[in-house]
């Protein structure tokens, strides 16, 4: 059984001309394009040997902060900045820089030494490694809410993620328009991954029909699932599955929220039992003598008084 917890969230795709500038080549037949691609769009070779495995070596964890690099290297290029130093990269992405230079390092980019790394062919060579110089179709199961603002959501399109095909089983829903396409029934699933070479399944339904989903993408030959349903999903071996379950993340801000709420000096209510301990000790002078509330002495009662009472 294979499973994983998703963290982060899809990268992006953006074309580049760091490769062309390195090489001091522009795009021309069969000379190396920018964003992976020869010039008659087919992907590279190199670029598919390494999402077929020859990339085999890097941690999974590193795997995993490279989608985190790449969200301030695209804001940098849109800025025009052609170079960025390693504590400034790692200082957006939230790592410390030492990280970051060994992560890139995996990609055989170490950068110059007072000057930073290229931003254009840093966003390539990621880019290329984890494979999004190349289009990924997707299938969305699951026409609910969750489903229509995937389906919604334009930075897919711009990253390499094309939503081929959407589909449900509630025929209030089937035959739809949403951004764009028509809702399909789901009873056509295996035919639309077929059609359209579908990479990548995305589970938006209820629990309870989750795993019968599941079931069928893999039968259809997807072996890559992004899944949104609350459900550990169970898949043979070879089948990567990605889940956010956005529940258990508001459960995690909630324990922190209360740790530093508990924290604050102000956040102790008097009607718990370690306030009101100090509330009864906070009334006694160093000489054990209680104070009443104006402040003022009061006389200890000794046994001796207590008798003559």
């Amino acid at each position: 059984m294979h499973s994983n917890a998703m963290s982060s969230e899809a990268s992006g795709h953006t074309a580049s001309n760091g490769l062309a500038e390195a090489n001091g080549q522009g795009p021309g037949h069969g000379q190396p394009r920018t964003d992976g691609r020869v010039a008659d769009g087919r992907p590279r070779a190199d670029d598919l040997a390494e999402v077929n495995g020859q990339a085999d070596g890097i941690p999974e964890a590193t795997v995993a902060r490279l989608p985190v690099y790449l969200r301030p290297l695209y804001g940098l290029a849109e800025r025009g900045i052609s170079t960025v130093a390693s504590e400034e990269l790692a200082a957006a992405a939230g790592v410390n820089s030492a990280k970051l230079r060994k992560d890139l390092s995996h990609l055989g980019s170490y950068g110059i030494r007072g000057v930073g790394y290229d931003v254009d062919y840093l966003v390539y060579q990621v880019s290329r490694t984890l494979g999004l110089t190349q289009d990924w179709p997707m299938v969305i199961v699951g026409a609910g809410n969750l489903g229509r603002a995937l389906a919604n959501y334009g930075g897919f399109v711009s990253r390499g993620f094309t939503i081929s095909a959407m589909l449900d089983s509630d025929p209030a829903i089937v035959g739809n328009r949403i951004a764009r396409l028509t809702v399909r029934h789901a009873d056509e699933l295996e035919a639309l991954v077929a059609r359209h070479k579908v990479a990548i399944g995305v589970i938006a339904t209820p629990a309870g029909s989750a795993q019968a989903v599941c079931d069928r993408l893999v039968s259809a030959g997807v072996t890559s699932i992004l899944n949104f349903a609350p459900l550990v999903l169970s898949v043979p071996e070879g089948v990567d599955v990605r889940k956010v379950d956005l529940s258990i993340e508001l459960q995690i801000l909630a324990f922190h929220a209360q740790r530093r709420s508990a924290a604050r000096p102000d956040s102790r209510s008097a009607s718990t039992p370690e306030s009101a301990g100090s509330a009864g000790s906070a009334g006694r002078s160093r000489g054990g003598n209680p104070k009443a509330v104006d402040g003022r002495s009061r006389p200890q009662v000794t046994p001796e008084l207590a008798a003559k009472g």
